[in-house]
């Protein structure tokens, strides 16, 4: 049975991941999709707008048959973590290919600027340095840097477009560590990444379909947006997650932590921990307060993420020994056809296959628990009850 990979986070599950699912599944010749999925917060250092569960239902429902849970320590990284952990549970899943959405559309650009980066990688970090130096973020310093490089960007993937950079880095990831696993893109259609409208067609970007239903309070608004059955359990969710659910908690854990300890946590650089308790009292939302700390070096991104393992009590030293360790596959759901998939499978793959994790010790996997109840938190207390129950259940099966 042959396999394609999908790096996805369905938050939520919209027409656009579905054309993209399908179309990979078709362009590939697929037998099978598989789809890694962050957890409970995701790469932007936000909390998920409905369980993984949920999310992972979703899936299943568009087209998915396997799904299998991108751990907290890769799926709240900056990209080139965040890669690298997706393609290798891909790889160690046993997936042929794998197929991001891109702006570029085709895959031999992203090769041959992945050769034209490792010949001038020297003189590109050099760049990075010199902007970083200037108060650039990290983000911001590499985009310069590629442009100093790379003139004209006609025939390559333009490294300022947020599809392309990860799609980049899971190029980057596979060649790097010589995975069999081979690259395959689709070009995205019709809405941006960061988009934040609702179009006039049916495919909207997650951003201006999450936006619309906060800002709304009404989930008819978004309706036409998004497959019948993903808006279907949408609506029976209940209450959605965003960080102004998590502001009280966040705030405590700040204003109750001195800078010391503060400094302790995972992504916490550059002093930014008195930037935070300096102005933690003078926000009243969680919105106010990032675009408080916000400066041209320290991005709306990185300071998110910081916020993220501040909630979760991440410490440097845990992410550190929870990253050396073996990785794994938690399955989150499956199809009939996932199943066979896995039981023709199940011998040729190398990491420890996870269905039920009572019995598994691993510092990953524990982080990845205690995300989810602390996900869970934004919930009334018999949702936070079943989430928490759910967590130690079998996976999803359709």
């Amino acid at each position: 049975m042959k396999a394609v990979g999908l790096v996805v986070e369905y938050n939520p599950f919209h027409n656009g991941h579905q054309y993209h699912l399908h179309t990979s599944k078709n362009e590939t010749n697929a037998d099978v999709v598989i789809a890694v999925m962050s957890g409970s917060f995701l790469q932007r250092g936000e909390p998920a707008l409905v369980s993984k569960w949920t999310r992972t239902e979703m899936a299943l429902r568009g087209g998915a048959d396997l799904v299998f849970e991108l751990p907290y320590v890769y799926c709240t990284q900056h990209a080139g973590h965040f890669a690298y952990g997706a393609i290798l549970l891909l790889e160690a899943a046993g997936c042929d290919t794998f197929c991001f959405g891109s702006e570029q559309g085709k895959i031999e650009p992203f090769l041959s600027l992945y050769h034209l980066m490792k010949e001038k990688k020297e003189e590109y970090d050099q760049y990075v340095v010199k902007y970083i130096s200037e108060g650039n973020s990290y983000p911001k310093a590499s985009s310069l840097a590629f442009h100093e490089l790379v003139t004209d960007v006609s025939d390559l993937p333009d490294l300022s477009k947020p599809n392309n950079i990860l799609g980049f880095q899971y190029v980057k990831a596979a060649i790097d560590h010589s995975f069999r696993i081979k690259p395959y893109t689709i070009r995205r259609i019709h809405s941006d990444y960061h988009d934040q409208e609702l179009p006039d067609q049916p495919i909207a970007s997650a951003t201006s379909i999450r936006k619309a239903l906060m800002r709304q309070q009404n989930l008819e608004s978004i309706s036409s947006y998004l497959p019948s059955k993903s808006f279907l359990l949408l609506r029976s969710y209940g209450e959605f997650h965003d960080w102004e659910k998590y502001w009280p908690l966040l705030k405590y854990k700040i204003m109750s932590s001195s800078t010391d300890e503060l400094e302790t946590v995972y992504e916490a650089e550059e002093g930014i921990q008195y930037r935070m308790k300096d102005t933690v009292l003078e926000a009243s939302t969680f919105n106010e307060f990032v675009s408080k700390i916000k400066t041209k070096r320290y991005t709306w991104t990185r300071i998110q993420r910081l916020c993220v393992h501040i909630l979760n009590h991440v410490k440097k030293e845990q992410m550190k020994l929870a990253m050396n360790q073996n990785s794994y596959l938690r399955i989150l759901g499956m199809t009939e056809k996932g199943r066979k998939y896995l039981n023709l499978n199940k011998k040729k793959i190398e990491l420890p296959l996870i269905s039920r994790i009572s019995s598994v010790q691993h510092l990953g996997l524990e982080l990845d628990i205690s995300s989810a109840f602390i996900h869970s938190l934004a919930l009334d207390f018999p949702s936070q009850k079943k989430l928490r129950k759910r967590e130690f259940q079998p996976p999803i099966f359709l």
